[in-house]
């Protein structure tokens, strides 16, 4: 919630600065984010009265003006459409430094001099209107400055409001708890409205089919508006909270919900068929097509306000097209209500829309403070647009709703906050917050919560509020006793920390993504349709459409945390994570969830620097992380085989890990198809170990291995093969062949072209003979590599390569 502190004091006097304010509100419950500045750039900004204007001889868009800033007369060029004799408007001087950080100089525009600038309401970051020159009230002299004049020092407060306060997506709400805290008078707003004839049953009706989605249903009415922009002082409120002035009968529906926090709607009354409302729930595969021009296809969920004949607006949510205020509206119906909260979240979730609306809908709204916040826009649209109020509202409240009595002892409330606060003190607290109090006995209070506060239900609920109102600074801190547990920390706990310790060392930053990823991930790595990769497990109350399924893989939060770092210009990452994935086993059975480390690598390895240059990342290092893990972890065992059969993985540039012959991972470069499906421009490389087909296999304690005592024996083997031969195929053949006596053997050299057909290629690799019992005979080692050779000719078709 983005709030005024100017708009704050109208309903609360605040004498404390503003920063001791947002701490206070802080220490409350109702953490303030950030503060903003706003109207204190506009010091050097003075009213200025025009006394001329006319158009620049050279350029048809330009005119020259003469105005008067209270010192002396200048000559400004402007172009903008409003400019008139008489008027007064702000000016910028020569120096000045706009909120924008451009500061005014003196210049000429084809070939005229111009000494500072008019300013609209956007380029004083006031407002977003920029159609013309912001003009002043006529009552200002010239050279009076603006900011004073039009009270525009001001602060913007971010205030983070948990899911359980809707009573504070308010500026009243806001101001309301200052009130609490300081001590201060709490001053609502003024309604007062006068009626005409005729009533306002003889002009429509109002009929609710679903009481349980509508508890309750108002209506009011006023005839003959004017349609046209919003007075400065609205725009700017509008503004400051976030909300883009629209004309003066939206914007009155938007300044009462950020008021009161009551969402209200205006409908074109000459629009609506039989002039008549009906709410009532959508009909399974009904079109709707919403404000912002989207059409949307309704389920059952979905809880519908209609006029005679057919639906006008998404209740709770946004409104239609087909009943939208419009340049030739005259005569308006405002909707206030009160819709079931858990009707609206299903119904804004499955269609994917969220509203200032379906935020306080969704959370749940004053349903006492429906008919206070339709007179208070009624009154507010009869002075900005004129028109008549007809006389006395519709108000369809089938089922009055109450608020619960809540028993608070007074013991248990001091025991709980280990303080001693008096009785007389906890229900001056709660009547401070507009709470009922009664005293039953000496310890106990009967409480009844006002109708705004849905989040009261419970003792507890208001012990609290006891504890915000005395101050969380002063509740002792305590200790709880904990007895240390005999068991020992899960395996896959231990082997997640070490793994994070490794992956530091080699360079990479652990990163968290949300286990709640979009459904649509599966199709952007172009997962087969009988994968267990789309086997996800559906949220049945999803944030969003992008949240809505548990991951089945690490690999998209990774590639999200890639494409953020991009558009912050970061584009050379090594980054990890380390978590479960979770696979549906259907509806009855639970998911089953697997532990997995996702490694990424994109970008430049290694950096430019004085003894070395840059090199981009390849798949060989991903492939050495990999190596360097499983060593780490005792697992010598392991080899690498090409994978062919992994879509998002490019062909060639995928292989499986294998630790004793079972496969425990991938590594692989991401397809040019993949990385234009995700919209990002440099390759990628990936590493994924299933961490529980390692758990068992692992060695955590590192053992010496004696020096070789007997020396060993190094031979070159060089032969020619077909392209499609993997150089792991050969290796094993030479281990097999030599037995125990083949320590190693490494490809150390790769070759095409030249001599070689293009079908083939040159592997060279290096062997390493030796013995743990004797000193190996040369002969014995010539026989042996002889053999060696033979058996990889025999089985690969390979032949040595020539001198």
């Amino acid at each position: 919630m983005r709030v005024s502190l100017n708009w704050l004091k109208e309903y609360v006097q605040i004498d404390v600065e503003p920063r001791a304010l947002a701490d206070g509100l802080t220490m409350a419950g109702l953490e303030v984010e950030a503060m903003e500045r706003l109207g204190h750039a506009l010091d050097k900004v003075v009213a200025a009265r025009i006394v001329s204007v006319e158009r620049h001889s050279r350029a048809d868009k330009l005119f020259v003006c003469h105005v008067d800033t209270g010192e002396r007369e200048v000559q400004v060029i402007s172009s903008a459409p409003n400019l008139a004799p008489g008027a007064v408007v702000p000016i910028a001087l020569p120096g000045t430094r706009l909120p924008d950080g451009r500061v005014v100089k003196e210049t000429k525009m084809v070939g005229e001099p111009s000494v500072g600038m008019l300013l609209a309401e956007d380029e004083m970051g006031l407002t977003d209107d920029h159609s013309g020159i912001m003009i002043l009230p006529s009552v200002l002299a010239p050279g009076t400055p603006v900011a004073s004049a039009l009270n525009l020092k001001d602060w913007a407060l971010d205030i983070a409001l948990t899911p359980n306060r809707p009573d504070c997506a308010s500026v009243l709400g806001i101001a309301r708890e200052i009130s609490a805290v300081t001590g201060q008078r709490l001053n609502k707003p003024e309604i007062k409205i006068e009626e005409s004839t005729p009533p306002i049953e003889t002009l429509t009706s109002v009929t609710i089919e679903d009481p349980l989605g509508c508890p309750r249903y108002a209506a009011g009415m006023i005839m003959g508006v004017e349609l046209k922009p919003s007075p400065f002082w609205m725009r700017y409120r509008l503004h400051v909270s976030g909300i883009r002035s629209i004309n003066n009968i939206v914007d009155v529906t938007n300044y009462v919900l950020l008021e009161l926090g009551q969402p209200l709607h205006a409908f074109d009354y000459d629009r609506l068929k039989e002039n008549r409302i009906v709410v009532r729930r959508a009909k399974r595969g009904e079109r709707f097509t919403t404000l912002d021009g989207k059409t949307h296809t309704l389920s059952t969920n979905i809880l519908m306000i209609c006029d005679g004949k057919r639906p006008v607006a998404l209740a709770g949510i946004m409104g239609g097209l087909n009943s939208e205020i419009f340049a030739g509206s005259k005569n308006v119906l405002i909707e206030s209500a009160y819709f079931d909260p858990l009707t609206v979240r299903k119904g804004a979730k499955e269609l994917g829309i969220s509203t200032e609306a379906s935020y306080r809908f969704e959370r749940g709204v004053d349903f006492d403070g429906v008919i206070r916040a339709l007179q208070r826009a009624l009154m507010l649209i009869s002075k900005l647009a004129g028109g008549k109020i007809a006389k006395g509202y519709i108000d369809e409240y089938p089922r009055p709703l109450e608020t619960p009595s809540i028993d608070l002892r007074i013991d248990r409330t001091n025991r709980f906050l280990g303080t001693s606060i008096s009785r007389e003190k906890i229900a001056g607290f709660l009547q401070a917050l507009e709470m009922q109090t009664g005293e039953l006995e000496e310890n106990l209070l009967r409480v009844k919560p006002p109708s705004f506060r849905v989040d009261l239900t419970r003792e507890i609920d208001l012990i609290e509020e006891v504890a915000r109102l005395e101050g969380y600074e002063k509740i002792p801190v305590t200790y709880p006793a904990i007895k240390p547990s005999e068991e020992g920390d899960a395996p896959e706990i231990s082997v997640a920390e070490r793994i994070a310790e490794i992956m530091v060392g080699f360079g990479f930053t652990e990163v968290i993504s949300y286990s709640f990823i979009s459904p649509t991930s599966a199709d952007m790595l172009g997962v087969e349709k009988q994968s267990e990769l789309r086997s996800f497990v559906k949220l049945l109350n999803p944030l969003s459409t992008e949240q809505s399924v548990m991951r089945t893989s690490l690999i998209p939060g990774l590639l999200a945390s890639v494409k953020t770092n991009f558009s912050y210009g970061e584009r050379s990452l090594k980054i990890f994570e380390v978590g479960k994935v979770f696979i549906s086993q259907g509806a009855e059975k639970l998911p089953v969830e697997k532990r997995f480390l996702t490694a990424l690598v994109t970008g430049l390895y290694e950096h430019k620097s004085w003894y070395g240059g840059e090199r981009f990342a390849d798949f060989y290092d991903i492939k050495g992380v990999a190596e360097g893990l499983l060593k780490a972890f005792g697992l010598d065992n392991f080899f690498f085989r090409a994978d062919e059969t992994t879509p998002w993985y490019r062909p060639g540039a995928c292989s499986s890990i294998y630790v004793e012959g079972k496969v425990v991972g991938t590594v692989g470069q991401l397809s040019s198809l993949t990385l234009k499906r995700l919209e990002i421009d440099q390759d990628v490389f990936i590493l994924e170990i299933d961490l529980a087909s390692i758990l068992d296999k692992a060695r955590y304690a590192r053992r010496f291995k004696p020096f070789a005592k007997f020396p060993g024996v190094v031979r070159d083997l060089s032969v020619v093969v077909g392209r499609d031969i993997q150089s792991a195929r050969i290796e094993d053949i030479i281990k097999a062949e030599g037995g125990e006596l083949v320590e190693s053997a490494k490809l150390f050299d790769l070759y095409a072209g030249g001599k070689i057909s293009s079908s083939e290629k040159a592997l060279t690799f290096r062997i390493c003979y030796r013995s743990r019992e004797r000193t190996l005979d040369g002969r014995e080692v010539n026989k042996l590599h002889e053999a060696i050779i033979n058996k990889v000719c025999q089985q690969t078709g390979a032949r040595l390569r020539e001198a």
